[in-house]
């Protein structure tokens, strides 16, 4: 039962955070700079977070050092659905535009952002470099790893696009999506996400750890499943968009205003 906290933790953290963020984009645009320039406040207090826990090696430390890795990726997340940091095109994409054609527009329109990821992920792994809290550095690796294979695999086509999850503002972004059954990439996808997540979740219960040590893979473990869980819901007649419900309230009721 040890392993239910960072577990349960885990969960909570990927469920509220998420649904926080939809609620903030959702809202009006004027309110829109307001959040950008807290969630830049909160990017530097979390990447503090990071430097201060990177060498803490208790119980407590790892929960810090994973929620300041899962804080410094909510910037990124926020600065793109709010429509800051995307990319130099913000077009439709061209009718005629096939393969790597299509592939190349894609790119640039998601250009700045995928930047930002690597600066703040250089960032996290150089604040936590050689020290023996490693979680952050595990944190947003594990989810830059599976936010690109998303990312991907909707680019070559799936059941579920969750097109509510993108603001108005961002509705160019839906041309990029292919929405079809499965694509060939998905099952690699999932079974080599699959199999990381297998043998992370081995190293934390085959014991012999110490306490801090068992914490921050049962963190990795966990996050890597619901990144597997999200690749299933990308394919299967379930509508995920049920989980952020009072997340996307806020759109609804912007929308619904006279």
């Amino acid at each position: 039962m040890r392993h239910a906290g960072p577990i349960l933790y885990t969960l909570f953290a990927w469920w509220f955070s998420t649904g926080v963020i939809l609620w903030l984009v959702g809202l009006p645009r004027a309110s829109h700079r307001w959040t950008m320039l807290w969630a830049t406040v909160m990017l530097g207090v979390a990447l503090c977070g990071v430097a201060a826990t990177a060498d803490d090696t208790r119980v407590t430390g790892a929960y810090l050092a994973f929620t300041s890795a899962l804080m410094v990726w909510a910037w990124q997340e926020v600065a793109f659905l709010l429509g800051y940091v995307t990319g130099p095109r913000r077009t439709p994409c061209p009718p005629t535009a096939r393969r790597w054609r299509r592939a190349a527009h894609a790119f640039e329109v998601v250009l700045y952002h995928e930047l930002a990821l690597l600066v703040l992920g250089a960032a996290v792994l150089a604040l936590s470099w050689g020290q023996p809290n490693q979680t952050a550095a595990w944190t947003f690796v594990a989810l830059w790893c599976m936010r690109q294979s998303t990312k991907l695999n909707v680019f070559l086509g799936v059941r579920n696009l969750n097109e509510s999850f993108l603001p108005a503002h961002l509705v160019y972004v839906h041309s990029y999506f292919r929405q079809r059954p499965m694509n060939r990439l998905f099952p690699v996808s999932v079974i080599a996400a699959t199999a990381a997540t297998l043998a992370v979740w081995q190293a934390a219960l085959q014991g012999g750890h110490g306490r801090f040590d068992e914490t921050a893979l049962v963190f990795a473990a966990a996050l890597l499943t619901l990144g597997v869980v999200e690749h299933w819901f990308l394919v299967l007649p379930l509508p995920s968009e049920g989980l952020w419900r009072w997340g996307l309230r806020s759109r609804e009721e912007r929308q619904a205003a006279p």
